[in-house]
């Protein structure tokens, strides 16, 4: 079986980045602390510097990942 921050990564690669980078951006897995519920990723490219970048982790990212992936409890900028 996957351990959750396997999955998370895999959710991110197969729902997430395809939508990030539709809008010239990029996402990546840095870091899953099992025992505070908290995913570091970094964003890069267009989604980088973006004022909605806040956003982006908030309404995309988190919301994403929580469908698959309930334990995870918030997405951060690393």
């Amino acid at each position: 079986m996957a351990t959750t921050a396997e999955r998370i990564a895999e959710v991110l690669e197969s729902h997430v980045r395809p939508i990030i980078e539709s809008h010239g951006g990029g996402i990546e897995f840095v870091n899953y602390d099992e025992v505070s519920g908290v995913l570091k990723v970094q964003l890069y490219g267009a989604c980088g510097g973006c004022p909605g970048a806040a956003a982006t982790l908030q309404g995309l990212v988190e919301g994403v990942v929580r469908r698959y992936v309930p334990e995870m409890k918030e997405v951060v900028q690393a």
